[in-house]
């Protein structure tokens, strides 16, 4: 695939702007979670430092995909560094649309089924279902990493996991079909229907406060704004290439919607976690009175000089 000066350039800032943002969101997720899960593990909540650690991962080697991006698409690194970078990459998006799944499932049980919740409440059950998580994933990613590296398939080239020969692609486009199904679609699904219930099941029970109701609302729709905007446009590309017999064009500015999930995952957690919230506005209060004794003391000081 040919970049124009454009296109970099678009590149190069989104994955800027993503990384302005989205660290300093997840490192006081990352806090918030690891705090509560010391004092008082939930399931969701160790879903949700999962989520926080997959979006640092992805975070992290951000940088050396701005420096792609600035090198006009041309992987001047170590190979090694692109093998790294490019698993981390693609792996974390598919982890956190499966530990979004998750979430979505133990909120249904504890809306639809509170006895059942209580008895599966243990932390060991959600670090089993993360454990998997990660492991199926990683699984998924491998068979493209190796499909690059097999010897009889591998190819020179300077570009860092785009340009793949027919033998690549004769193996590669049914893997991308797989992942469609069982990365996109199945969770896809199941976050609608347990999101769906959940509210459905919420506004017939008169006790239930209308705060309550209203961030399971904003829970479904942040998690279909992941699916939406950052996962199913990258997937349906995948889909599509399978039948074109080809990877498409546009694939890759479907691939840069995706870099915005960490930074509208950390929507999902203040809707979804009461202590994030809390950690969140906490440390925004800090910093704000910081701020002003700071501004404070440097009036005091330069009424002493006047």
């Amino acid at each position: 695939m040919t970049f124009s000066v454009s296109l970099r350039e678009v590149i190069l800032s989104v994955y800027i702007v993503t990384f302005l943002i989205g660290l300093p969101a997840n490192i006081l997720a990352l806090y918030a979670f690891s705090t509560k899960i010391h004092i008082k593990p939930g399931p969701t909540d160790i879903l949700l430092l999962n989520l926080t650690v997959s979006d640092l991962l992805f975070l992290i080697i951000l940088p050396l995909k701005m420096h792609e991006a600035a090198s006009r698409m041309q992987w001047d690194l170590p190979n090694v560094l692109c093998s790294i970078s490019s698993f981390i990459f693609f792996s974390t998006i598919y982890t956190s649309s499966l530990l979004l799944m998750a979430v979505s499932v133990v909120r249904y049980i504890g809306v639809a089924f509170p006895i059942t919740y209580h008895l599966l409440h243990r932390p060991v059950y959600a670090i089993v279902a993360s454990a998997v998580i990660w492991l199926i994933s990683a699984a998924h990613c491998s068979i493209v990493f190796i499909t690059q590296h097999h010897p009889s398939l591998s190819s020179n080239t300077t570009v860092c996991y785009e340009n793949f020969t027919q033998e690549q692609l004769e193996i590669l486009l049914p893997v991308r079909l797989e992942f469609f199904v069982v990365l996109c679609l199945i969770p896809l699904l199941v976050c609608i229907f347990c999101y769906l219930r959940c509210i459905s099941i919420l506004y017939t029970r008169p006790r239930i406060s209308q705060m309550q109701k209203r961030k399971a609302i904003g829970m479904a729709l942040g998690t279909l704004a992941v699916f939406l905007f950052c996962v199913i446009p990258y997937n349906v590309s995948h889909l599509l290439g399978y039948f074109h017999g080809a990877s498409l064009p546009w694939r890759y500015y479907t691939l840069l919607l995706s870099t915005f999930n960490t930074c509208i995952d950390p929507i999902i957690f203040y809707f979804s976690s009461s202590t994030f919230r809390m950690t969140s506005k906490k440390s925004i209060f800090k910093m704000l009175g910081l701020q002003a004794l700071t501004l404070q003391r440097h009036g005091t000081n330069s009424s002493s000089q006047e």
